[in-house]
């Protein structure tokens, strides 16, 4: 909203703000961005693949913040430099941050042997993204413990499959459903003094102990400019989607000492951001 400020689209001047959402549960986007057509929303904001997608079955102008993967390999648009429909936004390179987060867990973890992934198994975008990150982990020769979710109650099987086989580190896979439910990852890893790397910056700051990825900030203010671009006329097949050009890496190292896990001191040395 303060970057829509800075184009000129206030909240109660000229611009309606109305956040809907899901909580998580896919089932329910179709019906919500239905509604959101029947009320005449011009534009929709959307985080995740589900929500895009859901989008663009009714048509509606959309702009992705972040979290749909890969949305030439979704099909939700035809190119990154043409999208061709109703999507525009800011896209990420699975492949490339994949083999980078890897090399941090294995950085933090140096006699790594198994990895634990959480992600949302309902969500093309987050499969996608879970499948290139396992393929990154096998290539120096770790084994995945692939653990998809659908739903909150799937958390509890989660935490069962780690206890019975404990990983060397955690990766979760970011998305509505995960994020909803990060605490209870932050507090089993912590338990159990499991590293674990997130992928958005949020994370780390609200006590996850690692984040590597994009800048939120920067997206959120990117997407703030393909909106009003929108709202003055411009359509969304021919403005390409965008990629982040910051991606940080955060330790909070609070929830280091906290949990009782020791970071490599050259791990930390990497950081760009150091949480105390």
């Amino acid at each position: 909203l303060k970057g829509l400020e800075q184009h000129g689209f206030i909240v109660g001047k000229n611009l309606t703000y109305d956040p809907r959402g899901a909580g998580g549960q896919n089932r329910k986007l179709p019906e919500l961005v239905q509604a959101m057509k029947a009320d005449h929303a011009d534009i929709i904001v959307a985080v995740g693949y589900p929500t895009a997608l859901a989008c663009k079955v009714e048509d509606i102008p959309t702009v992705v913040a972040w979290g749909t993967g890969d949305p030439v390999a979704t099909h939700l648009v035809d190119g990154l430099a043409r999208p061709g429909g109703n999507i525009t936004g800011i896209s990420d390179n699975s492949a490339t941050l994949s083999t980078k987060r890897l090399d941090l867990i294995r950085q933090a973890v140096p006699n790594l042997r198994r990895v634990a992934m959480l992600w949302n198994r309902d969500d093309l975008g987050m499969s996608q993204r879970y499948e290139t990150s396992a393929g990154a982990a096998r290539s120096i020769g770790a084994t995945v413990q692939a653990l998809g979710v659908r739903e909150p109650d799937d958390f509890n099987g989660v935490f069962e499959a780690m206890d019975r086989e404990q990983p060397d580190a955690i990766l979760m896979v970011s998305d509505s459903l995960t994020i909803l439910n990060r605490k209870r990852v932050f507090d089993y890893a912590g338990v159990h003094h499991i590293p674990a790397l997130y992928e958005y910056d949020v994370m780390a700051r609200d006590g996850g102990l690692m984040s590597y990825g994009p800048d939120l900030k920067e997206s959120v203010e990117r997407v703030a400019d393909l909106v009003a671009r929108i709202l003055k006329g411009a359509k969304p097949a021919e403005l390409p989607f965008e990629q982040p050009t910051r991606y940080p890496f955060v330790v909070n190292l609070k929830t280091a000492k906290a949990t009782g896990i020791e970071l490599p001191v050259n791990l930390v040395a990497l950081a760009d951001e150091v949480i105390e």
